[in-house]
């Protein structure tokens, strides 16, 4: 007995089978996934990458900083491409020897107490961070706007850190010239206050050179 192809014969009974050729070319293929994220750390840690403008102005702006219930009053601002210009002590070498393109100062006041900080940036993080090691002396504190002269020949309390490309100091204490102790909780907070919303700033800029270079891929 004959059996043609793709046919079959039980007991007589003649069954046809059918095969369907599916062209497999013609099924979409799994689309490559997205890139991940640009970083915004990278875009704040080298001048190469970080081109957003940078004023003091874009910084800190408005007229106060408000965190939870503190409100500080916002005082004098200014910027300089002479970085040793607004240092005291041997902060001003320092940052001169590892090529220092710009600082910026603020000073921020509550209740009888007032803090600059002072915002250095450099070509590379790798720079900055050697920066914050190197560290001695300060920024000079930055009267005005209703702050008198502080901190220019009392103990006062310093900080010194560096995020990215930027290397970030804190001066803080009584505008009445009190010297500051380690139990003048009110110095401290203002100056941990003001270097926080510095942080947040700097990272914020990287998020949004990130976001933009993310929409444009």
């Amino acid at each position: 007995m004959e059996v043609a192809a793709g046919e079959s014969e039980a007991r007589g009974v003649r069954v046809s089978s059918v095969f369907e050729v599916v062209d497999h070319a013609e099924v979409p293929a799994h689309p490559d996934p997205p890139p991940p994220p640009p970083d915004p750390k990278d875009f704040v840690s080298s001048a190469e990458k970080d081109k957003a403008p940078l004023t003091a102005l874009s910084l800190y702006p408005g007229r106060k900083l408000t965190v939870g219930d503190r409100v500080y009053a916002k005082g004098a601002l200014h910027r300089t491409t002479k970085c040793a210009s607004g240092t005291q002590g041997a902060l001003g070498q320092v940052l001169t020897k590892n090529g220092c393109e710009q600082l910026i100062r603020a000073t921020y006041r509550r209740d009888g107490v007032a803090v600059t900080v002072g915002v250095a940036t450099f070509k590379t993080a790798d720079v900055a961070a050697r920066v914050k090691e190197e560290t001695s002396g300060n920024v000079a504190s930055l009267a005005g706007e209703g702050v008198p002269t502080f901190c220019r020949t009392t103990v006062c309390r310093s900080t010194a850190n560096a995020y990215g490309r930027y290397v970030y100091f804190t001066v803080g204490g009584f505008t009445n010239g009190d010297n500051v102790t380690k139990q003048d909780r009110a110095v401290f907070t203002t100056g941990d206050d003001v270097a926080e919303f510095t942080l947040r700033q700097i990272h914020r800029r990287g998020v949004a050179q990130a976001s933009q270079a993310a929409a444009a891929q």
